[in-house]
């Protein structure tokens, strides 16, 4: 339990470190992007996110914002806040991770500088066919 929880707490310091990064998208760029990304997978578009990582990404946001929580915070004080904790932090560096690769799909599609966890722009002597790179389409 303690390897999972430092491992949580090491993903999300790596997913802050690129979301704080000079040139990196914003919060707002990002938080704009996410009715974009569900609707670019609902159409088939973006293959980059499963249906399933996006239904658990929308648990963890009920979770966090519902008052029904698994150890409540009144009886048992610190440890309460725990669970909320760990559900927050997996859901902060997911969604930066997420945006990030979609602001990069999305920019390649539209030719325009890449704006994701590269922070830079996308080579203009790409080649002209696609290739396959860990589930994304990189040009």
């Amino acid at each position: 339990m303690a390897r999972s929880r430092l491992l949580l707490a090491r993903s999300l310091m790596t997913a802050v470190r690129a979301a704080t990064r000079p040139g990196s998208p914003s919060l707002a760029v990002r938080a704009g992007a996410l009715p974009r990304l569900v609707r670019a997978m609902r159409s088939g578009e973006y293959r980059g996110m499963t249906l399933a990582r996006l239904g658990l990404l929308g648990v963890a946001a009920a979770y966090i914002l519902s008052p029904v929580d698994l150890m409540p915070e009144g009886f048992l004080a610190v440890f309460g806040l725990a669970d909320d904790a760990l559900v927050l932090s997996w859901l902060a560096a997911a969604l930066i991770t997420e945006t990030d690769s979609f602001l990069d799909w999305e920019s390649a599609r539209s030719g325009a500088p890449a704006q994701g966890a590269s922070g830079g722009s996308w080579p203009q002597d790409a080649p002209a066919e696609p290739s396959l790179v860990t589930g994304h389409i990189v040009r």
